[in-house]
Protein backbone atom coordinates (compact mmCIF):
# COMPACT_ATOMS: atom_id res chain seq x y z
CA UNK A 1 0.00 0.00 0.00
CA UNK A 2 1.30 3.47 -0.92
CA UNK A 3 2.18 5.91 1.87
CA UNK A 4 -0.04 8.43 0.08
CA UNK A 5 -3.25 9.15 2.05
CA UNK A 6 -6.34 7.15 1.14
CA UNK A 7 -9.31 9.33 0.26
CA UNK A 8 -12.92 8.27 0.41
CA UNK A 9 -15.00 10.48 -1.88
CA UNK A 10 -18.67 10.18 -0.97
CA UNK A 11 -21.91 11.68 -2.19
CA UNK A 12 -22.50 11.72 -5.94
CA UNK A 13 -19.61 11.00 -8.28
CA UNK A 14 -20.30 12.17 -11.84
CA UNK A 15 -18.10 9.71 -13.69
CA UNK A 16 -20.04 10.61 -16.85
CA UNK A 17 -23.09 12.68 -17.73
CA UNK A 18 -25.31 9.67 -16.99
CA UNK A 19 -22.87 7.61 -14.93
CA UNK A 20 -23.50 8.67 -11.34
CA UNK A 21 -21.95 6.67 -8.51
CA UNK A 22 -22.19 6.89 -4.74
CA UNK A 23 -18.49 6.86 -3.93
CA UNK A 24 -14.95 6.34 -5.08
CA UNK A 25 -11.66 5.69 -3.35
CA UNK A 26 -8.28 7.24 -4.05
CA UNK A 27 -5.52 4.72 -3.42
CA UNK A 28 -1.91 5.47 -4.31
CA UNK A 29 -3.07 8.58 -6.11
CA UNK A 30 -5.45 6.70 -8.41
CA UNK A 31 -9.19 6.21 -8.70
CA UNK A 32 -10.75 2.98 -7.51
CA UNK A 33 -14.35 1.94 -7.13
CA UNK A 34 -13.41 -1.03 -4.94
CA UNK A 35 -13.34 -0.50 -1.20
CA UNK A 36 -9.78 -1.19 0.04
CA UNK A 37 -9.27 -3.77 2.76
CA UNK A 38 -7.36 -3.13 5.94
CA UNK A 39 -7.04 0.65 5.57
CA UNK A 40 -7.15 2.76 8.73
CA UNK A 41 -5.96 6.25 7.79
CA UNK A 42 -8.77 7.46 5.53
CA UNK A 43 -9.70 11.05 4.73
CA UNK A 44 -13.33 11.57 3.73
CA UNK A 45 -14.39 14.11 1.12
CA UNK A 46 -18.09 14.60 0.46
CA UNK A 47 -20.13 16.36 -2.21
CA UNK A 48 -20.77 16.31 -5.95
CA UNK A 49 -17.64 15.22 -7.82
CA UNK A 50 -16.48 15.94 -11.37
CA UNK A 51 -13.24 15.05 -13.15
CA UNK A 52 -10.71 17.87 -12.92
CA UNK A 53 -11.90 20.63 -15.22
CA UNK A 54 -10.30 21.32 -18.59
CA UNK A 55 -9.34 24.73 -19.96
CA UNK A 56 -8.71 23.92 -23.61
CA UNK A 57 -7.42 27.39 -24.50
CA UNK A 58 -5.08 28.77 -21.88
CA UNK A 59 -1.61 30.35 -21.89
CA UNK A 60 0.63 29.57 -18.92
CA UNK A 61 3.85 31.53 -19.14
CA UNK A 62 2.38 34.36 -21.22
CA UNK A 63 1.75 37.93 -20.10
CA UNK A 64 0.68 41.14 -21.84
CA UNK A 65 4.24 41.82 -23.03
CA UNK A 66 5.12 38.24 -23.95
CA UNK A 67 6.93 35.57 -21.89
CA UNK A 68 6.88 35.81 -18.09
CA UNK A 69 9.23 34.46 -15.43
CA UNK A 70 8.70 31.12 -13.70
CA UNK A 71 7.28 32.71 -10.54
CA UNK A 72 4.55 34.46 -12.54
CA UNK A 73 3.81 31.31 -14.53
CA UNK A 74 3.50 29.39 -11.26
CA UNK A 75 0.94 31.92 -9.98
CA UNK A 76 -1.02 31.54 -13.21
CA UNK A 77 -1.09 27.76 -12.86
CA UNK A 78 -2.06 27.94 -9.19
CA UNK A 79 -4.90 30.32 -9.99
CA UNK A 80 -6.23 27.85 -12.54
CA UNK A 81 -5.87 25.03 -10.03
CA UNK A 82 -7.85 26.95 -7.40
CA UNK A 83 -10.65 27.29 -9.95
CA UNK A 84 -10.72 23.50 -10.44
CA UNK A 85 -8.83 23.49 -13.76
CA UNK A 86 -6.53 20.48 -13.55
CA UNK A 87 -5.89 19.93 -17.26
CA UNK A 88 -4.80 22.73 -19.59
CA UNK A 89 -4.30 22.73 -23.32
CA UNK A 90 -1.79 25.56 -23.56
CA UNK A 91 -2.74 27.10 -26.90
CA UNK A 92 0.53 28.86 -27.52
CA UNK A 93 3.21 30.18 -25.18
CA UNK A 94 6.66 31.69 -25.74
CA UNK A 95 7.83 30.36 -22.35
CA UNK A 96 9.31 26.96 -21.63
CA UNK A 97 6.97 25.52 -18.99
CA UNK A 98 8.29 21.95 -19.00
CA UNK A 99 9.28 22.39 -15.35
CA UNK A 100 5.56 22.29 -14.50
CA UNK A 101 5.55 18.60 -15.41
CA UNK A 102 7.75 17.90 -12.39
CA UNK A 103 5.29 19.56 -10.00
CA UNK A 104 2.59 17.19 -8.74
CA UNK A 105 0.77 20.16 -7.23
CA UNK A 106 0.24 22.01 -10.54
CA UNK A 107 -2.24 21.32 -13.34
CA UNK A 108 -1.21 19.04 -16.16
CA UNK A 109 -0.41 20.88 -19.39
CA UNK A 110 -0.75 19.77 -23.02
CA UNK A 111 1.36 22.22 -25.03
CA UNK A 112 0.91 23.52 -28.55
CA UNK A 113 4.36 25.11 -28.66
CA UNK A 114 4.64 28.77 -29.61
CA UNK A 115 2.12 30.58 -31.81
CA UNK A 116 3.10 30.78 -35.49
CA UNK A 117 2.04 34.08 -37.06
CA UNK A 118 2.66 36.16 -40.16
CA UNK A 119 5.30 38.88 -39.87
CA UNK A 120 3.93 41.92 -37.99
CA UNK A 121 0.47 40.35 -37.99
CA UNK A 122 0.07 39.44 -34.33
CA UNK A 123 0.76 40.68 -30.80
CA UNK A 124 4.41 41.59 -30.38
CA UNK A 125 6.63 39.03 -28.55
CA UNK A 126 3.97 36.31 -28.57
CA UNK A 127 4.69 34.33 -31.73
CA UNK A 128 7.20 33.16 -34.27
CA UNK A 129 6.62 35.76 -36.99
CA UNK A 130 7.41 34.31 -40.40
CA UNK A 131 6.44 34.31 -44.06
CA UNK A 132 4.60 31.51 -45.93
CA UNK A 133 7.70 29.76 -47.37
CA UNK A 134 8.85 29.08 -43.79
CA UNK A 135 5.52 27.83 -42.46
CA UNK A 136 6.07 24.10 -42.97
CA UNK A 137 9.46 24.17 -41.25
CA UNK A 138 8.11 26.07 -38.23
CA UNK A 139 5.09 23.79 -37.94
CA UNK A 140 7.42 20.78 -37.96
CA UNK A 141 9.57 22.41 -35.28
CA UNK A 142 6.62 23.15 -32.98
CA UNK A 143 5.08 19.73 -33.61
CA UNK A 144 8.27 18.16 -32.29
CA UNK A 145 8.46 20.51 -29.30
CA UNK A 146 4.77 20.38 -28.33
CA UNK A 147 2.53 17.73 -26.84
CA UNK A 148 0.62 16.79 -29.96
CA UNK A 149 -0.68 20.22 -30.99
CA UNK A 150 0.48 23.14 -33.12
CA UNK A 151 -1.05 26.64 -33.00
CA UNK A 152 -1.35 28.91 -36.05
CA UNK A 153 -2.58 32.49 -36.12
CA UNK A 154 -5.12 32.13 -38.91
CA UNK A 155 -6.13 35.77 -39.21
CA UNK A 156 -5.32 39.18 -37.76
CA UNK A 157 -5.70 42.80 -38.71
CA UNK A 158 -4.10 43.77 -42.01
CA UNK A 159 -3.20 47.40 -41.53
CA UNK A 160 -3.23 48.10 -45.26
CA UNK A 161 -6.81 46.81 -45.52
CA UNK A 162 -7.85 48.22 -42.17
CA UNK A 163 -9.64 44.98 -41.27
CA UNK A 164 -9.16 41.36 -40.30
CA UNK A 165 -7.69 39.24 -43.09
CA UNK A 166 -6.30 35.71 -43.52
CA UNK A 167 -2.66 35.26 -42.57
CA UNK A 168 -1.73 32.43 -44.94
CA UNK A 169 -2.36 31.36 -48.53
CA UNK A 170 -4.24 28.10 -48.86
CA UNK A 171 -1.38 26.09 -50.31
CA UNK A 172 0.88 27.05 -47.40
CA UNK A 173 -1.56 25.95 -44.70
CA UNK A 174 -2.39 22.78 -46.59
CA UNK A 175 1.27 21.77 -46.71
CA UNK A 176 1.83 22.79 -43.08
CA UNK A 177 -1.15 20.88 -41.72
CA UNK A 178 -0.15 17.80 -43.72
CA UNK A 179 3.33 18.00 -42.18
CA UNK A 180 1.92 18.32 -38.65
CA UNK A 181 -0.30 15.31 -39.21
CA UNK A 182 2.64 13.34 -40.60
CA UNK A 183 4.45 14.05 -37.34
CA UNK A 184 1.45 12.99 -35.24
CA UNK A 185 0.31 16.45 -34.18
CA UNK A 186 -3.05 18.14 -34.48
CA UNK A 187 -3.36 21.74 -35.62
CA UNK A 188 -5.50 24.55 -34.29
CA UNK A 189 -5.76 28.17 -35.39
CA UNK A 190 -6.73 31.51 -33.93
CA UNK A 191 -9.52 32.87 -36.16
CA UNK A 192 -11.79 35.83 -35.45
CA UNK A 193 -13.16 36.52 -38.93
CA UNK A 194 -14.89 34.61 -41.70
CA UNK A 195 -12.45 34.63 -44.61
CA UNK A 196 -9.76 32.20 -43.41
CA UNK A 197 -12.10 29.44 -42.23
CA UNK A 198 -12.94 27.55 -45.42
CA UNK A 199 -9.33 27.26 -46.52
CA UNK A 200 -8.23 26.05 -43.07
CA UNK A 201 -10.98 23.44 -42.78
CA UNK A 202 -10.51 22.14 -46.31
CA UNK A 203 -6.76 22.00 -45.61
CA UNK A 204 -7.46 19.58 -42.75
CA UNK A 205 -7.34 21.71 -39.60
CA UNK A 206 -8.45 19.92 -36.44
CA UNK A 207 -9.75 22.82 -34.35
CA UNK A 208 -10.47 26.55 -34.56
CA UNK A 209 -10.08 28.92 -31.63
CA UNK A 210 -12.69 31.66 -31.07
CA UNK A 211 -14.51 30.88 -34.37
CA UNK A 212 -16.55 34.08 -34.18
CA UNK A 213 -16.58 34.18 -37.99
CA UNK A 214 -18.60 30.99 -38.40
CA UNK A 215 -21.49 31.56 -40.81
CA UNK A 216 -24.50 29.51 -41.84
CA UNK A 217 -22.61 28.58 -45.00
CA UNK A 218 -19.50 27.42 -43.15
CA UNK A 219 -21.13 25.51 -40.29
CA UNK A 220 -22.04 22.43 -42.40
CA UNK A 221 -18.41 22.20 -43.56
CA UNK A 222 -17.15 22.21 -39.97
CA UNK A 223 -19.73 19.59 -38.97
CA UNK A 224 -18.92 17.34 -41.94
CA UNK A 225 -15.18 17.45 -41.23
CA UNK A 226 -15.58 17.12 -37.43
CA UNK A 227 -13.61 20.31 -36.77
CA UNK A 228 -13.95 21.37 -33.13
CA UNK A 229 -14.29 24.93 -31.88
CA UNK A 230 -13.20 26.55 -28.62
CA UNK A 231 -15.27 29.77 -28.49
CA UNK A 232 -13.52 31.56 -25.57
CA UNK A 233 -16.60 33.68 -24.92
CA UNK A 234 -15.07 35.32 -21.85
CA UNK A 235 -12.46 36.71 -24.23
CA UNK A 236 -14.96 37.66 -26.94
CA UNK A 237 -16.62 39.82 -24.28
CA UNK A 238 -13.64 42.20 -24.66
CA UNK A 239 -14.39 42.93 -28.35
CA UNK A 240 -16.40 46.13 -27.72
CA UNK A 241 -13.58 47.71 -25.72
CA UNK A 242 -11.03 46.62 -28.33
CA UNK A 243 -13.23 48.09 -31.06
CA UNK A 244 -13.55 51.37 -29.21
CA UNK A 245 -9.79 51.61 -28.79
CA UNK A 246 -9.12 51.10 -32.50
CA UNK A 247 -12.03 52.95 -34.02
CA UNK A 248 -10.22 56.18 -34.89
CA UNK A 249 -7.48 54.42 -36.85
CA UNK A 250 -9.29 51.31 -38.15
CA UNK A 251 -13.05 52.02 -38.34
CA UNK A 252 -13.71 49.08 -40.67
CA UNK A 253 -12.00 46.65 -38.29
CA UNK A 254 -13.80 48.18 -35.32
CA UNK A 255 -17.23 47.74 -36.92
CA UNK A 256 -16.33 44.15 -37.86
CA UNK A 257 -15.32 43.30 -34.29
CA UNK A 258 -18.61 44.69 -32.98
CA UNK A 259 -20.61 42.57 -35.43
CA UNK A 260 -18.71 39.44 -34.42
CA UNK A 261 -19.40 40.23 -30.76
CA UNK A 262 -23.10 40.93 -31.28
CA UNK A 263 -23.75 37.56 -32.89
CA UNK A 264 -21.43 35.53 -30.64
CA UNK A 265 -24.12 33.56 -28.80
CA UNK A 266 -26.06 32.80 -31.99
CA UNK A 267 -22.82 31.59 -33.61
CA UNK A 268 -22.00 29.18 -30.78
CA UNK A 269 -25.54 27.84 -30.50
CA UNK A 270 -25.75 27.28 -34.27
CA UNK A 271 -22.46 25.39 -34.18
CA UNK A 272 -23.66 23.23 -31.29
CA UNK A 273 -27.01 22.54 -32.98
CA UNK A 274 -25.17 21.39 -36.10
CA UNK A 275 -23.14 18.85 -34.12
CA UNK A 276 -19.83 20.71 -34.14
CA UNK A 277 -17.80 19.71 -31.04
CA UNK A 278 -17.58 22.69 -28.66
CA UNK A 279 -15.06 22.81 -25.81
CA UNK A 280 -14.35 25.19 -22.95
CA UNK A 281 -11.41 27.57 -23.18
CA UNK A 282 -10.84 30.91 -21.50
CA UNK A 283 -7.87 32.39 -23.40
CA UNK A 284 -6.29 33.14 -20.02
CA UNK A 285 -2.83 34.65 -20.26
CA UNK A 286 -1.76 37.65 -22.26
CA UNK A 287 -4.16 40.30 -21.00
CA UNK A 288 -6.88 38.00 -19.64
CA UNK A 289 -6.92 36.71 -16.06
CA UNK A 290 -6.53 33.04 -15.18
CA UNK A 291 -9.13 31.07 -13.25
CA UNK A 292 -12.13 31.90 -15.47
CA UNK A 293 -13.25 28.39 -16.36
CA UNK A 294 -16.55 28.62 -14.43
CA UNK A 295 -17.39 31.85 -16.22
CA UNK A 296 -16.78 30.27 -19.61
CA UNK A 297 -19.06 27.32 -18.83
CA UNK A 298 -21.75 29.80 -17.75
CA UNK A 299 -21.27 31.69 -21.04
CA UNK A 300 -21.87 28.48 -23.03
CA UNK A 301 -25.12 28.01 -21.13
CA UNK A 302 -26.07 31.61 -21.86
CA UNK A 303 -25.44 30.86 -25.53
CA UNK A 304 -28.06 28.11 -25.32
CA UNK A 305 -25.98 24.97 -24.80
CA UNK A 306 -27.67 22.66 -22.26
CA UNK A 307 -25.97 22.62 -18.87
CA UNK A 308 -24.92 18.96 -19.07
CA UNK A 309 -23.27 19.49 -22.45
CA UNK A 310 -21.55 22.67 -21.24
CA UNK A 311 -20.19 20.64 -18.32
CA UNK A 312 -19.07 17.90 -20.69
CA UNK A 313 -17.18 20.55 -22.66
CA UNK A 314 -14.94 21.12 -19.63
CA UNK A 315 -14.92 17.59 -18.20
CA UNK A 316 -15.82 14.22 -19.71
CA UNK A 317 -15.92 15.16 -23.40
CA UNK A 318 -12.96 17.55 -23.21
CA UNK A 319 -10.76 14.96 -21.54
CA UNK A 320 -11.68 12.33 -24.12
CA UNK A 321 -10.94 14.79 -26.95
CA UNK A 322 -7.51 15.51 -25.49
CA UNK A 323 -6.80 11.83 -24.85
CA UNK A 324 -6.74 12.11 -21.07
CA UNK A 325 -8.77 10.00 -18.60
CA UNK A 326 -11.58 11.18 -16.39
CA UNK A 327 -12.74 9.22 -13.37
CA UNK A 328 -12.18 5.75 -14.79
CA UNK A 329 -10.87 2.92 -12.65
CA UNK A 330 -7.12 3.34 -12.24
CA UNK A 331 -6.98 6.89 -13.61
CA UNK A 332 -4.94 9.56 -11.82
CA UNK A 333 -7.18 11.04 -9.14
CA UNK A 334 -7.70 14.54 -10.50
CA UNK A 335 -11.12 15.67 -9.36
CA UNK A 336 -13.15 18.58 -8.03
CA UNK A 337 -15.87 18.36 -5.37
CA UNK A 338 -18.79 20.79 -5.17
CA UNK A 339 -21.51 21.61 -2.67
CA UNK A 340 -24.37 20.82 -5.06
CA UNK A 341 -25.15 19.28 -8.43
CA UNK A 342 -23.41 21.30 -11.20
CA UNK A 343 -25.82 19.83 -13.73
CA UNK A 344 -28.63 21.71 -12.02
CA UNK A 345 -26.73 25.01 -11.86
CA UNK A 346 -23.32 25.39 -13.49
CA UNK A 347 -22.62 28.46 -11.35
CA UNK A 348 -21.57 26.10 -8.56
CA UNK A 349 -18.33 25.57 -10.52
CA UNK A 350 -17.15 28.95 -9.26
CA UNK A 351 -16.91 27.62 -5.69
CA UNK A 352 -15.12 24.26 -5.46
CA UNK A 353 -15.41 22.63 -2.04
CA UNK A 354 -12.30 20.50 -2.56
CA UNK A 355 -9.72 20.12 -5.32
CA UNK A 356 -7.84 16.82 -5.51
CA UNK A 357 -4.79 16.61 -7.79
CA UNK A 358 -2.77 13.44 -8.22
CA UNK A 359 -4.65 11.97 -5.26
CA UNK A 360 -3.93 14.77 -2.80
CA UNK A 361 -6.27 17.45 -1.53
CA UNK A 362 -4.67 20.71 -2.65
CA UNK A 363 -7.55 23.14 -2.01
Amino acid sequence: MSDQPVLHVRGRVLAGPDDVRDELWVIGGRVSYDRPAGVRDVTAVEGWTLPGLVDAHCHVGLGPQGPVDAATAEKQALTDREAGTLLIRDAGSPSDTRWVDDRADLPKIIRAGRHIARTRRYIRNFAHEIEPPDLVAHVAQEARLGDGWVKLVGDWIDRDLGDLAPSWPRDAVQAAIAEAHRLGARVTAHCFAEDSLQDLVEAGIDCVEHATGLTDELIPLFAERGVAIVPTLVNIATFPSLAAGGEARFPRWSAHMRRLHERRYDTVRAAYDAGIPVYVGTDAGGSLAHGLVAGEVAELVTAGIPAVDALAATSWAARAWLGRPGLEEGAPADLVVYESDPRADVRVLASPRRVVLNGRVVE
